[in-house]
């Protein structure tokens, strides 16, 4: 078996499993297909190739001896503000940082599933917009259009599964930045339950509203890798209880209520869903009662609940900002925010932690007469490379709750939503939308989106090869 981009996670596993290709063969493939796209996509901040050369012909070794492990000699990839032992985690910022010692519980989670770790891919700075460009690596371009962002914070990953660089990778979720990326490259793109995959060494990232999740090309696979990293460490604040999100795939979710929600959540700044967007996920719609799901249009009563998210993102910030070894070098946007999130670090930040159980009553009960809400994953298709770079701070916050005013709400409330592609607007560029649920209802979104995704078959359409390997230089 020769590398063929097209071979998703689960392909992938099984052809290792049969003895059809070795684990040396698909990483030094995948680790060519990186080397020919760093120019152009800029996916990875760092590449292991030495050492998953070395972990993949151990894994052959294992394999030759009869182990069988879920993702044993596999190539994926994971966003740079995951700890992997023996290397550097700038999640974005500038400057030479340390090594270090230990795997974060996710990453060792993949390893004990039996992952080779490629290497770490690009994420904005603290992974705090929705694009994945800096002066510390460049600018990570979308390979459905090279002249325009994959969306962020995300983005490296997002960048490097939807080249087929490898088959899945590992991405985190504050504020969409799984979700976002996922709908700009033409991904599922699941964003779990709170503490389904664990942040350690933190027990909670960005005051609880980011997660750890998972990109990929179909629904099987992003289900599988979040299956073999799902799990928590023993100190771990928040523990869900197990789901098996794999077997969902393979069910029939049922006729299910959905409520369809078009109007954007509370800000203080404007924000207006693109016609054409729109249209996409309108479609979807049309598609869901098609397969005889009953479709409404209403709105989760989301209230002022963006007055919770600032608090506890700025403090998040904060707290990074902090530790930073370099803070000369920030983004001047994030040591604005930072300051903001020293103002608001106590009293709100306590009301807005407070405030989640209140939220959770409130929209919880729009699931007794709705199972699954269908929402625009954004207001608009990816923007250009550079167009949110050099904004003040203000001017970012503008631009992102222009084209992103729709998947925070989520982290606030800690629970599952699943990025599903809803087509291609304007010249060629991907859209999706969310499938959002109540708590711990993964296996609910997971089997929807796995009936769309027969009906669609997204996973067939593929980015244009010249644009991996022949875009401008980041």
């Amino acid at each position: 078996m020769t590398y063929d981009r097209s071979a998703g996670l689960v392909e992938t596993a099984r052809a290792l499993a049969d003895g059809t290709i070795t684990s040396r063969a698909l990483v030094e493939q995948s680790l060519a297909r990186i080397e020919a796209s760093q120019g152009s996509l800029n996916a990875f901040r760092i590449v292991r190739a030495r050492a998953a050369l070395a972990e993949a012909a151990a894994a052959d070794a294992q394999l030759a001896a009869g182990v069988r492990t879920p993702l044993l000699g596999v190539p994926v990839a994971v966003k740079d503000d995951m700890d992997v032992a023996g290397e550097p985690t700038a999640f974005g910022c500038r400057g030479e940082f340390p090594a270090v010692a230990r795997d974060g519980e996710a990453v060792r989670r993949l390893r004990a599933a039996g992952a080779v770790i490629v290497g770490k891919t690009n994420t904005c700075e603290f992974g705090q917009w929705p694009f994945t460009e800096g002066p510390a690596f460049g600018a990570t371009r979308n390979p459905w259009n090279p002249d325009h962002t994959p969306g962020g914070s995300s983005g490296g990953s997002a960048a490097a599964v939807a080249a087929g660089l490898v088959p899945a990778a590992l991405g985190s979720d504050g504020a969409g930045s799984v979700r976002i990326p996922a709908s700009w490259t033409h991904l599922v793109g699941i964003k779990p339950q709170r503490g389904r995959v664990s942040t350690w060494p933190r027990g909670e990232s960005f005051q609880g509203i980011t997660v750890n999740g998972t990109l990929a090309r179909t629904v099987a696979d992003a289900a599988l890798l979040l299956d073999a990293a799902a799990g928590n460490h023993p100190l771990d604040p928040h523990r869900p209880p197990a789901v098996d999100a794999s077997a969902a795939v393979g069910r029939d979710p049922g006729r299910l209520r959905v409520a369809l929600a078009l109007k954007p959540p509370f800000t203080a700044l404007p924000a207006r869903l693109q016609p054409e967007v729109r249209a996409r996920v309108v479609e979807l719609a049309e598609r869901l009662s098609a397969l005889g799901h009953t479709v409404e249009e209403a709105d989760p009563p989301y209230g002022q609940i963006g007055l919770t998210f600032i608090p506890r993102a700025t403090a998040g910030i904060a707290e990074r900002v902090r530790e930073a070894p370099f803070p000369a070098l920030l983004d001047r946007r994030t040591r604005d925010a930072a300051r903001l999130g020293g103002l608001l670090g106590g009293v709100p930040l306590r009301a807005a932690r407070r405030a989640e159980a209140v939220l959770h009553r409130r929209i919880g009960g729009f699931f007794t007469a709705y199972d699954v809400v269908l929402a625009p994953t954004t207001a608009a298709p990816p923007p250009r490379i550079g167009a949110m770079l050099e904004l003040s701070g203000p001017a970012t916050d503008r631009a992102m709750i222009a084209a992103c005013p729709y998947a925070w709400p989520w982290n606030v409330l800690g629970w599952p939503g699943v990025n599903v592609p809803a087509g291609f607007v304007g010249e060629g560029l991907p859209v999706g939308a969310q499938l959002l649920g109540p708590a711990n209802s993964e296996p609910l979104l997971l089997s929807l989106a796995a009936q769309l995704e027969a009906e669609l078959r997204w996973h067939e359409a593929w980015p244009p090869e010249q644009a991996v390997v022949d875009s401008p230089a980041a």
